[in-house]
């Protein structure tokens, strides 16, 4: 896909997440797309009138603010991308599962269910986790090049093909971890494609989101895939579980359709 990174944008909290989504859009070459998205409930303002507008909840120099802060922060981290921003209302899940859509990348914040605000940035991500239809980072944790890749294997290879590419690019090593021994046979051709990276294989036992938590301790990254359909519901619970509480940055992969 060739559209922009998006970021969702939410004041000094998701500063990091910009920083990050300016980067995967130098590393991808293409734009920069800020998304400042206003719930209805914090606007009051019926469908068409600017949340801005006399006697709205929100002040256009409250959200001039966030945005401003973020393109600034976005042309620190990556002066040569070309950046645009706009303010979207509706339920933050659903604008920016419809921004992924058209986006090569989605990319939010996530801090621990702590308050109000963090269960609200705990939800957003979560939701997107289980219905984004295209690749969606989600910045939470630690944040930097120490440790490995992890990625969560069940065959699915859209996964397996981001988080070789991954350990590639931050030239570090991949450890992966499934409950099927067949699992490992279906990386052979990865393997080869990438002859530089070191593999860790392990086995987690039972297919669940914990073990991944548990792994994202040491690890720099974490890749699970989800396909969003019933049949499919372990993977996503054990997607949704790790943007909540892992310990650094999670990658979800959508699944293409069998």
């Amino acid at each position: 896909m060739s559209g922009p990174v998006v970021v969702g944008v939410d004041g000094l909290s998701s500063l990091a997440a910009v920083e990050a989504a300016a980067r995967e859009a130098e590393r991808l070459g293409t734009g920069l797309r800020l998304a400042h998205v206003l719930p209805w409930s914090s606007t009051h303002l019926p469908p068409g009138v600017p949340p801005w507008d006399r006697g709205g909840a929100v002040t256009c120099e409250t959200l001039t603010s966030a945005l401003t802060e973020a393109r600034r922060a976005a042309r620190r981290m990556a002066p040569g991308v070309a950046v645009t921003q706009d303010v979207l209302i509706g339920e933050p899940s659903a604008v920016l599962d419809a921004e992924s859509r058209r986006a090569s990348l989605t990319v939010v914040g996530g801090r621990p269910a702590t308050g109000v605000g963090g269960r609200l940035r705990a939800s957003v991500a979560g939701q997107l986790a289980v219905r984004s239809r295209g690749p969606l980072l989600v910045i939470r944790g630690r944040f930097g090049p120490e440790g490995p890749v992890v990625l969560g294997n069940d065959t699915s290879r859209e996964a397996a093909e981001f988080a070789f590419s991954e350990a590639t690019r931050r030239g570090t090593d991949l450890v992966v971890l499934h409950p099927r021994t067949r699992a490992a046979r279906s990386l052979s051709a990865l393997r080869r494609k990438h002859p530089d990276v070191v593999v860790h294989e392990r086995h987690a036992g039972s297919w669940t989101g914990h073990a991944l938590v548990e792994a994202s301790g040491t690890a720099q990254l974490v890749v699970i895939g989800a396909r969003h359909t019933i049949a499919d519901t372990l993977r996503v619970s054990a997607a949704r579980i790790l943007v909540d509480h892992a310990h650094c940055p999670v990658a979800v992969i959508p699944l293409r359709a069998a």
